[in-house]
């Protein structure tokens, strides 16, 4: 599991994280949502290690402030934002990247490494692509990929920061079955920023609504979910129906003139 405790991220005179406290178990998703500047990017690049922050991180019931890069990605694999993706690399050897923590130290990828590799790549549907560069992959391939490389590190904790802003609706669909199916196979601790709050309810048991640097509401997407509540930080527009088949919707309506 992953728990932090009075966390607080400042940008020089900004405080993009104002104390914040909360945890995910194992095997949970937590969802973490909000307007942009709310602090979630900054609350997963903190958790991660990524960045200087106040405050305490524990993973696993070890504090992330004591543990050496390599046992941190041991621990914790990072979707981010905006990758670096190197243009003349490869898909193959990009993904073989997630295996590093595991190689030790001047040696080399073995056997078995590869073939955690192709498996993702093949669940990924990027198989076809393992030779191709880097530079020929087109948005929604490189996030796929970026994801294939983080599940091939094979940590207990997973963070994503927006995983599926490049792909189409079908494709985020796809991407996020795929998380749940590995979350729940290995026993994974998902905590994810999405902006689609739709799919947020979908997915994960519980959403963290983070605005003004602080926690607005914590719980299942039922209570988070509501309208009023949204609408006092996404703006009045915002509007929460549920479906035929009682899945919770959030939309965005044109107000009169």
């Amino acid at each position: 599991m992953i728990r932090f405790d009075d966390l607080t991220v400042r940008y020089g005179s900004m405080v993009a994280l104002a104390a914040v406290s909360g945890s995910a178990a194992d095997g949970e998703w937590l969802g973490v949502i909000g307007p942009n500047g709310a602090g979630k990017t900054s609350l997963l690049n903190a958790l991660a290690r990524l960045l200087p922050f106040e405050g305490q991180v524990t993973i696993c019931g070890q504090q992330a402030a004591r543990l050496s890069r390599r046992e941190l990605a041991r621990l914790i694999a990072y979707v981010p934002q905006r990758p670096l993706l190197p243009p003349d690399m490869t898909v193959s050897d990009y993904v073989l990247l997630g295996r590093t923590a595991h190689i030790g130290y001047l040696r080399v990828e073995t056997a078995a490494d590869r073939r955690i590799c192709a498996g993702i790549l093949e669940r990924l549907d990027l198989s076809r692509l393992a030779g191709r560069h880097l530079r020929a992959m087109s948005g929604g391939e490189a996030q796929r990929l970026v994801l294939a490389r983080a599940l091939a590190q094979e940590a207990p904790v997973l963070l994503l920061d927006e995983p599926t802003s490049a792909l189409d609706l079908g494709r985020r669909m796809d991407a996020l079955e795929l998380v749940d199916e590995l979350r729940r196979e290995r026993g994974l601790t998902v905590l994810s920023a999405i902006h689609d709050l739709t799919l947020a309810g979908q997915f994960a048991d519980r959403l963290m609504l983070l605005a003004e640097a602080r926690i607005a509401a914590v719980g299942p997407a039922a209570s988070v979910l509501d309208g009023p509540l949204l609408a006092g930080h996404f703006g009045p527009g915002i509007q929460v129906v549920t479906t035929d088949t009682g899945d919770l919707a959030v939309i965005s309506r044109r107000l009169p003139r």
